[in-house]
């Protein structure tokens, strides 16, 4: 196969990907993702390819497809390459800031599926706060940030008081 075939199928398995996550056929998304990841393999080193932007909107998009399949473990370890790319990147403005929030909310979803209450919630804090700080439009902000209030609500009262036994604050001395 010539470079710029491969290029193609490669981002053709991607936009196939997203087609089908955004159509819930979950396993066909994830199918689809690790497809255009097998594929993109096979493009030479040589070419003016970005083969690590090119993973990390892969693994984003799997990520998010393993969160529905209740693949939390698997999740997380796609979420954190997107974001390997993404927190070196810093453009939460640009379009690839998209993927960004994608890939924190897909991490937080599955932290909270393997019970990491506080890491979950944590996170989510910290998708609530990027969606806050985008300038840029994003497709459904608002439903995105009501996600993220619902589950910060329903994750705030499993996390333990951090207070050790018999800790009373500095008022409570002088009352």
């Amino acid at each position: 196969m010539k470079p710029l075939i491969q290029v193609g199928h490669s981002y053709l398995a991607l936009s196939q990907g997203e087609q089908q996550l955004r159509d819930a056929l979950y396993e066909e998304a994830a199918e689809s993702y690790k497809r255009a990841l097998e594929v993109s393999r096979s493009i030479p080193i040589e070419e003016a390819f970005d083969y690590e932007g090119f993973d990390a909107l892969c693994h984003t998009g799997l990520s998010g497809a393993y969160v529905k399949l209740g693949r939390y473990a698997e999740a997380i370890h796609s979420a954190d390459i997107g974001l390997h790319y993404f927190n070196r990147r810093g453009e939460l403005h640009q379009d690839e800031g998209k993927q960004w929030i994608a890939a924190v909310l897909n991490r937080a979803q599955a932290l909270g599926g393997i019970g990491q209450t506080e890491e979950a919630l944590r996170t989510y804090r910290i998708a609530g706060e990027m969606i806050a700080e985008r300038k840029a439009e994003l497709p459904g902000k608002e439903e995105l940030q009501q996600l993220i209030v619902e589950h910060v609500s329903k994750l705030q009262p499993l996390v333990a008081d951090k207070k050790p036994a018999g800790y009373k604050a500095w008022w409570e001395f002088w009352s």
